[in-house]
This record gives C-alpha cells, structure tokens and sequence, in this order.
C-alpha cells in the first residue's frame, strides 16, 4: 500500500508525520522551533504518566456509548479535509501588518505545538499499551491531533518558516502528569478547543470580511474533532466515580478549571492585535468561551465556576498584568529583573488564589455523558 503524501490522507499519527517530514521546502526554522520548545505557565507542555495505570481502564461501565464513539473515530469523516484545496485565499505574508503577523505566527505555533503534546501523548500510549479498547481510541486520536499539526505546519510554510515536529519529539521537555490529572486537564483542553474554534468560525461566518487568513475556514470539522475527543475523555472519567464524586477530586476539577481558563486569559489578552483584526473583543471572546465550556463540561463535572462573580474578570485581568511582568523581568535580567519576576509571580499566585476561592456552582451530571455540536 501506498503512503500517503499528505497528512491529511495518513491513517496514522506516524503516516501523518512521516508524509510531513516527506514534503518539500524548509523543514524547520529554528526560531519557530525554539518557541515550540519553551516551557512556560503559557506555552503548551508535552506530558507522560502512568501508562500501565491507563492501560488497566476497563470500559465495561460505558460499553455502549464507547462503541459508538469509537465506530464514529473509525468512520474517519475528516480524512483528507485538512489540506488546502480551492477555498485556500491566497496570503500576503509581506504585505500583512508586522504586529499581526507576529502575533498570528504565534498564535500558529502554539497551536501547532498544542496539537502535537496531543499526538505525542496519544501516540505513546497506544505504542506502550496492551488494552485493545484504550490503545485504539488513543491510536485515533494521535492520527486526528498529528493532522491537525501538519496542517497548521502547511500554513506557516507560506511564512518561510516551519516547525520541526520530529525535533519537538526528542527534544523537548516532557511534564509527569498522574492519568487523573491527564483526564482533567485533556478533557478541558479539548472541550475549551472546541469552544474557541467554534466562536471564532461562527463570528467569521457572520463576518466574512474580517477573515484576514484561510485556515479559519476550516475551524468547524477542526472543532469537532476536538469535541470527539473530549466525549472519549469524558466516558473515561465515567469509568470510574470517584474521579468526579470524590471531596478531593472535585478540588482537583476545580483547580483545572481555574488553571486552564486562567492560561486562555491571559495568553488571548496578550496577542490584541490579533483579535482586533478578527473583529473580536477579547473580553467577551474570553467569557464567551468560558460560558460555552462550561455548559459542556457539566457533562462529567459536578461543577462549574461562577464567571460572573465580582472577583472573577479583575483577579484574571491581574493575572495578566502579572503575566507581563514577569515576561518584562525575565527580558531585563540581572538582581533588579529577579526581584521583579519574583513580585509578579507573587501577584499572580494572589490574583489565582483569589479566583480558585469563589464559590462554583453546583450541578446535577447526567447517567449518559453523551452529547453532540450544538453551536
């Protein structure tokens, strides 16, 4: 059988990345290279955990709902979807505004190296693993998130720049995660995809004038892998009860919830021009999101965060002044640029601490998981 020479044909998250490797032109530029590999509160990490523990899931609790899922992943409705054909606009890379096009590179990169932490993790698992039901899901859901990359390295191609996906994966530095925190904080990562591709796709649906690049276009099939992967994670937590019943567990879903709409804040406050090229307020793209999410999460999570609370936008607005402190400290060097860094670290532990502790809403979780699109 022939391989396939574009990632968007792969069934494999290795086809995917060997038909990537494969193509002509510049394989890398080290400087988008370089700002894949950082390891900040902000960029997206590679993790690994406990592969025999996740091995060991039994799925008999969602036997049904997970054979339908994984039958739909096994349809593979996206298959030759990312790649651009007739609709890809052409791009003036040159001619764009320097700040937007800084920020837009940015925002590629990190979302190209946000989709691959997910291929990679998948990817391991499914090599490592023994467990027909868990290595399957994971080997289609690394095929899914490897296609995403390549797609995103397809676009950043027309910048003379590319990020080299084989380099990230021996070279950078890999966080330990414990499998329940990997459930929360995949699950979220998602689900909170999910939320922000689908906003951005409808906002430019109604406003097709402010669509400044092609790759929009393709949010909606992007966004709903994103949302099949989060169902598959969301049948992993209904394995087990007391991954969302426990006292302790629900501090955990809390602490995630916090830590992941707190990063997306702060991380879309810093790229405005960006936005504001989008059309898109920042602020209500940011709670827009987060109310969206929300709604979903309540799926699997006895829990929701109060996003209206009086503490809630100033305390994340602190956070990112925090942010930019820390950035600034960090550039300056020296005694008086380590005093500062410490200072912002500071305020935005305080800033956290004083979101983490408003009170969430409670809510009652559904026996069936199971939902579909709705926006």
């Amino acid at each position: 059988m022939n391989k396939p020479t574009h990632s968007a044909f792969a069934n494999t998250a290795e086809e995917a990345i060997a038909a990537q490797d494969a193509l002509d032109g510049p394989m890398t530029s080290e400087k988008a290279t370089e700002v894949a590999m950082q390891n900040t509160l902000l960029t997206p990490r590679f993790y690994t955990t406990d592969f025999d523990e996740m091995d060991a899931i039994d799925v008999t609790p969602v036997r049904k709902d997970w054979d339908i899922l994984i039958e739909q992943m096994r349809a593979d409705p996206n298959k030759g979807h990312f790649k651009k054909n007739e609709d890809w606009d052409d791009v003036d890379w040159d001619g764009m505004e320097p700040a937007l096009k800084a920020e837009f590179i940015d925002f590629l990169i990190s979302s190209c190296t946000a989709e691959f932490s997910g291929c990679v993790l998948y990817k391991e698992m499914k090599r490592r693993g023994s467990n027909k039901d868990i290595t399957e899901l994971f080997q289609l859901m690394a095929r899914d998130e490897a296609r995403h990359a390549g797609f995103i390295n397809d676009a950043l191609r027309e910048a003379g720049i590319r990020v080299n996906l084989g380099f990230l994966t021996q070279q950078k530095k890999y966080t330990y995660f414990r499998p329940k925190f990997i459930y929360y904080a995949t699950y979220l990562s998602e689900k909170i995809g999910y939320a922000r591709y689908i906003t951005i796709f409808r906002h430019l649906e109604e406003n097709p004038e402010m669509r400044f690049h092609p790759i929009f276009k393709w949010f909606r099939e992007w966004c709903n892998d994103e949302f099949s992967h989060g169902e598959a994670f969301a049948l992993l937590l209904k394995t087990d009860p007391k991954l969302t019943t426990s006292f302790q567990n629900k501090l955990w879903i809390k602490f995630f919830l916090t830590a992941v709409y707190s990063t997306m804040w702060v991380r879309d406050h810093q790229r405005p021009v960006f936005h504001e090229a989008l059309g898109v307020d920042v602020t209500w793209y940011g709670q827009e999101v987060f109310r969206k999410t929300s709604e979903i999460t309540k799926q699997v999570f006895p829990i929701t965060l109060d996003i209206d609370h009086p503490r809630w936008r100033p305390n994340l607005d602190r956070m990112e002044a925090a942010s930019r402190q820390v950035a600034a400290a960090k550039a300056r060097g020296g005694v008086m640029g380590m005093i500062s860094r410490i200072g912002g670290m500071a305020k935005a532990a305080t800033a956290f601490a004083a979101v983490f502790t408003i009170p969430a809403h409670k809510n009652a979780v559904p026996a069936n998981p199971r939902l579909k699109p709705a926006y």
